[in-house]
């Protein structure tokens, strides 16, 4: 089933609303959640809205809340989220960075009490659209072992890079565990294995079933011992600079809110367009696993997806969007 976007939105805002959002933070929170669908990741969008929709009733997301900057150092600002939205606290972290960057070159902020930003690739694409290089990171409750352990005691934590293209921007957004629980969720949402292993079941045993893998959090770290590593290392980074909360203190909680965040933007007038086309061109040319599917850059299918669903509408799970008319 496809509906307009801006039917979709307008549903985001009717809720929001209703749970005592300020008018311009449910405008970007449900905009946000609409282009999330729009560009294919449903696992943010629509269906996650459901799960957001409970941490604010329960009190772990303050519709009220406005994020401050608590500290300085040069381009570097250290800000407390004060548990509003994830997204509009990183929409307006990623907006100072820019903001920053334009004047020295580099602009870095850190955000802690604050929660889930939904696609952290939104952040990337929103640095992109400012002609800026974008990177960001973030923290989370545990859900992956560290490698050589059995026990979740690692964030996904989701890395993202974007650089501004012409023709289409540079947008890596990876979890550091194989797959996402979000995207996860989607495959067993259509009772589907995932194309390759995503972690552990109650066995031990690596496993293409998507369900025994979000029962037991033991998700598998991408590049193995590579993926628990970075994981590792983007918590220690963010709560080093901003003394936020760590995944184990987000854990120990018991729910996943209070996390903490960095948005970095990088500023150059001339930013090589010629070279970084020769990069993508090279990559480009070599020859294909499968005919007729040629290698993609990253944001290029998410890219193509955006175009499809407003020329067509965007793709809904129809039980998901009878849940949010009845909200």
């Amino acid at each position: 089933m496809r509906i307009p976007f801006e039917q979709l939105r307008q549903e985001f805002n009717r809720v929001l609303l209703s749970l005592s959002f300020p008018p311009d933070k449910a405008d970007r929170c449900s905009y946000i959640f609409a282009s999330n669908s729009r560009d294919g990741v449903y696992s943010h969008g629509l269906n996650r809205f459901p799960v957001f929709v409970k941490q604010v009733k329960a009190g772990q997301v303050d519709p009220q809340a406005i994020p401050n900057a608590i500290d300085q150092n040069g381009a570097l600002e250290i800000w407390d989220g004060h548990l509003g939205p994830g997204m509009f606290n990183a929409t307006v972290s990623m907006n100072r960075a820019v903001e920053l960057s334009k004047t020295n070159g580099i602009g870095c902020v850190t955000i802690r009490n604050t929660n889930h930003w939904m696609r952290g690739g939104t952040y990337g694409w929103q640095a992109a659209d400012a002609g800026c290089i974008g990177i960001c990171f973030t923290n989370a409750i545990a859900g992956m072992p560290a490698w050589g352990g059995i026990e979740p005691v690692l964030g996904n934590n989701p890395l993202v890079i974007a650089v501004p293209r012409k023709e289409g921007h540079v947008v890596l957004d990876m979890a550091m565990s194989q797959f996402s629980y979000g995207k996860m969720q989607e495959y067993e949402l259509k009772k589907q294995q995932l194309p390759f292993p995503g972690g552990y079941d109650a066995q031990g045993n690596i496993t293409h079933d998507p369900s025994a893998v979000r029962a037991t959090k033991r998700a598998l770290p991408a590049g193995y011992w590579k993926g628990s590593g970075l994981a590792m290392i983007l918590d220690i980074v963010l709560v080093a600079l901003s003394g936020g909360r760590s995944t184990e203190m987000i854990t120990r909680s018991g729910a996943e809110y209070g996390i903490t965040q960095c948005f970095i933007s990088l500023y150059r007038p001339d930013l090589h367009e010629a070279l970084i086309e020769s990069i993508i061109q090279y990559s480009q040319n070599s020859t294909p696993v499968t005919p007729g599917r040629p290698v993609a850059y990253p944001g290029q299918n998410t890219l193509a997806t955006r175009m499809e669903s407003e020329k067509y509408g965007v793709l809904i799970d129809e039980t998901m969007y009878a849940t949010l008319l009845e909200m």
